[in-house]
């Protein structure tokens, strides 16, 4: 058969599901043929249904090939450390103010938050509130531990984005839009409000003025300008923040520059707050 009438079935086993999910994945053609036809003329196949069924097992075997490929993905696994730390994060956070009022009706040193939780977890009690404060304490370290792995794989992943919004913020990003070259896809706008989608939604269905910034309120640039100029705080790191992601997933060459370049349109922004 010449090559041009050749199709993804072109040498390969019919019971090679491994070998036909690869040619599924790496074929291509100019033109469309009919290739259950020539599947039948080569041999590849008995029938033109029998085609379809290899078809059938080729295309969802290449399937999950992508979807595992996609899953070991250093900012897929990035996405799976932060949501992880948040949630114990939250859980902590949740439990301990369990423990705060359980404690506060049979204590009189009772306190409240994490760490009044981590102190009790330390008392000579075996009861279930010493147990339960405890809980709180090894999801705090868990949260801690999944903090610092953040902290260490994030500028691996996106060093632009990680040095101008630090790696935790960087991270929220990725995990907010799905991926890092899904955040590269995204306008300025989109990232100034990733994270504010309540918000957003409120304002479109005219209930609510349009948000100003979404996650990146965390970064100084944003928190640490007056309220009437974060709007353009907001905007000016969102700006930046884009261009920043783009360079590391197209290129991942670390740019300084962008850093300095950011850090002066914040000062000049900043400035409007004395005049």
């Amino acid at each position: 058969m010449d090559s041009s009438d050749a199709g993804w079935f072109a040498g390969t086993d019919r019971d090679d599901i491994g070998a036909a999910a690869d040619a599924i994945r790496s074929g291509e053609s100019d033109d469309p043929r009919d290739w259950p036809s020539l599947a039948v003329e080569s041999g590849f196949a008995d029938t033109e249904d029998d085609y379809y069924e290899a078809l059938h097992a080729a295309t969802m075997a290449a399937t999950r090939q992508a979807v595992r490929e996609r899953e070991r993905a250093d900012d897929q696994q990035l996405i799976h450390a932060v949501r992880a730390m948040d949630d114990c994060l939250r859980v902590a956070n949740e439990l301990a103010e369990r423990v705060a009022e359980w404690a506060g009706s049979s204590r009189e040193d009772a306190g409240t938050g994490v760490e009044y939780a981590r102190e009790l977890a330390e008392a000579d009690d075996d009861g279930p509130l010493v147990s339960l404060a405890g809980r709180v304490r090894d999801l705090d370290d868990e949260a801690a531990d999944l903090r610092s792995h953040v902290e260490r794989t994030t500028p691996e992943v996106a060093p632009n984005l990680a040095a101008m919004a630090g790696p935790v913020l960087a991270a929220r990003l990725v995990a907010l839009a799905g991926g890092l070259e899904e955040l590269a896809r995204k306008p300025a706008g989109t990232v100034q409000v990733l994270g504010a989608e309540e918000a957003l939604f409120a304002h479109l269905r005219g209930h609510a003025p349009s948000p100003k910034h979404g996650v990146i309120y965390a970064h100084e640039a944003v928190r640490g300008t007056h309220p009437d100029h974060r709007g353009s705080a907001a905007r000016a790191l969102a700006g930046k923040l884009t261009i920043a992601v783009r360079v590391d997933h197209y290129s991942g060459e670390r740019k300084p520059e962008l850093d300095a370049e950011l850090e002066d349109r914040i000062e000049r922004i900043q400035e409007r707050d004395v005049e």
